[in-house]
């Protein structure tokens, strides 16, 4: 049986209680029989469905929402210090916890996996999520996006397992302490929070400190920051390391990726034999992905050939190279990638699973932060497309930074020879694309913002 509900969290109220790190927690704690209350800016589809899990959940920020009982309140770094119900939180006394914090609560006394990386998280947390629950291991499970399959982010599983995405960005995966630990790669991001790249590794050589002794970190053998972290990290000698990927020396070698389509077939070389099985998304981004949880599954004691048959009833997460729909000949498809090397997986399977059709991308860059020290990469990254559209960046949790604008990324996407539009208003997206789409095309929406909305108005729009 898995723990029950930590005294701090048995009656917590959320600020941000739609977002998607925390609604999975608030979903797990009202499964468990927490009294959850919180609110979020926006009704949605989140909000309703914490709703019919007997969560309370309010509308708008108001002092009025927080109960007097409250036992918690629980924040994200995104809260500002003048939200009135962390000032009415102060006012009563309530603790205020981390989302990490109560993350890490939830998992005490159960064998957590815990994944990070610059990108590639939600992907492989939620492959581990469907093959560990295929196997009939029950795990509980807290991801940044809904499942394709059972539609949700997070659950609370009666078996002995907690499979979390853990978050770098600001530093709040620092307060898990997992049995193992996945990287996937390490990148100069959250330019907010880090300064260097030094800062980055010892953020990750901290987190990895934080592996239970005996445990296991599985980390990339092939990509550079991933590397030089586990030349950093190779002496902990209560530390087992499984390196993953293409290099010769990987101890679990990717053999061979064959794409099939909107599908890839991964061939493996591990303990010296050959292991095959499909990996239901197209590209060796998304491969790569899910060679990291079968190892991940493997430091766990879970016999290898029953994990690959597992992976293989993976069907995707929203908004990770998500089919959207087809109108007039035209397929649209949803990436949440807005990092520039997310940016050149996603283009890159894109054109790998549909060789002869065109590209037409519509990307909104996200945070003025990222896209002043990235800006010039994402335009690069946008050649790779036959055409693309380029929205104003969306703020998220950031003040604008004079000077900053899509203006950095049109003008680095054209210097690098791409065909792309400049558009300020997101409703005129619909007639640029019309204008540019023909039967067999595929349109791409790409970002971690709202130009995820886009995608069924352009197909309405083709339809009319």
């Amino acid at each position: 049986m898995a723990p029950g509900i930590p005294a701090a969290m048995e009656r917590p109220h959320f600020i941000g209680i739609g977002g998607a790190g925390m609604s999975g927690i608030a979903k797990i704690l009202a499964r468990r029989g927490a009294k959850v209350a919180g609110s979020d800016a926006k009704e949605s589809g989140t909000a309703e469905a914490l709703r019919a899990l007997g969560a309370t959940v309010h509308i708008g920020h108001a002092a009025g929402h927080l109960a007097d009982d409250a036992t918690c309140v629980v924040v994200s770094s995104a809260i500002r210090a003048d939200n009135p119900e962390l000032l009415r939180a102060a006012e009563l006394s309530i603790p205020v916890v981390h989302r990490s914090d109560a993350l890490a609560s939830l998992m005490d006394g159960l064998r957590a996996i815990a994944v990070a990386g610059t990108h590639g998280k939600t992907t492989t947390t939620s492959m581990l999520a469907v093959a560990l629950s295929e196997l009939g291991l029950d795990p509980s499970y807290a991801i940044g996006g809904d499942l394709a399959g059972p539609g949700t982010n997070a659950t609370h599983g009666e078996g002995d397992i907690f499979v979390a995405e853990a978050d770098e960005s600001d530093r709040s995966f620092q307060k898990y302490d997992p049995e193992v630990a996945i990287v996937l790669n390490v990148e100069l991001d959250h330019h907010a929070n880090y300064a260097s790249m030094d800062e980055i590794y010892d953020s990750f050589e901290t987190f990895v400190g934080k592996i239970v002794p005996g445990g296991t970190l599985v980390v990339s053998a092939d990509q550079s920051g991933a590397v030089e972290l586990t030349r950093r990290v190779r002496d902990l000698s209560s530390l087992n390391i499984v390196t993953y990927g293409e290099s010769e020396t990987a101890d679990v070698r990717v053999h061979k990726i064959t794409p099939r389509g909107l599908t890839s077939e991964v061939t493996v070389v591990l303990n010296g034999k050959f292991l095959t099985f499909t990996v239901s998304v197209p590209g060796s981004h998304y491969a790569h992905n899910a060679v990291a949880a079968l190892a991940a599954g493997v430091a766990l004691g879970i016999p290898a050939h029953n994990l690959a048959s597992a992976l293989g009833k993976y069907t995707g997460v929203r908004r990770r190279l998500q089919l959207k729909g087809e109108a007039a000949g035209v397929q649209v498809i949803d990436s949440y990638a807005h990092h520039p090397t997310e940016m050149t997986a996603d283009l890159e399977a894109m054109r790998g699973a549909a060789s002869d059709s065109r590209l037409l991308v519509v990307f909104q860059p996200h945070l003025f932060s990222r896209t002043q020290e990235l800006g010039a990469e994402m335009g690069q990254a946008l050649a790779l497309a036959d055409a693309s559209v380029v929205l104003d960046i969306y703020p998220a949790r950031e003040d604008p930074i004079p000077g900053v604008t899509s203006t950095l990324i049109i003008d680095a996407a054209k210097a690098a020879g791409a065909d792309v539009t400049a558009v300020h208003d997101k409703a005129a997206v619909l007639e640029v694309i019309a204008g540019m789409a023909k039967p067999g095309d595929l349109v791409l929406t790409m970002g971690a913002g709202d130009v995820t909305d886009l995608g069924p108005q352009i197909l309405d729009h083709l339809s009319s």
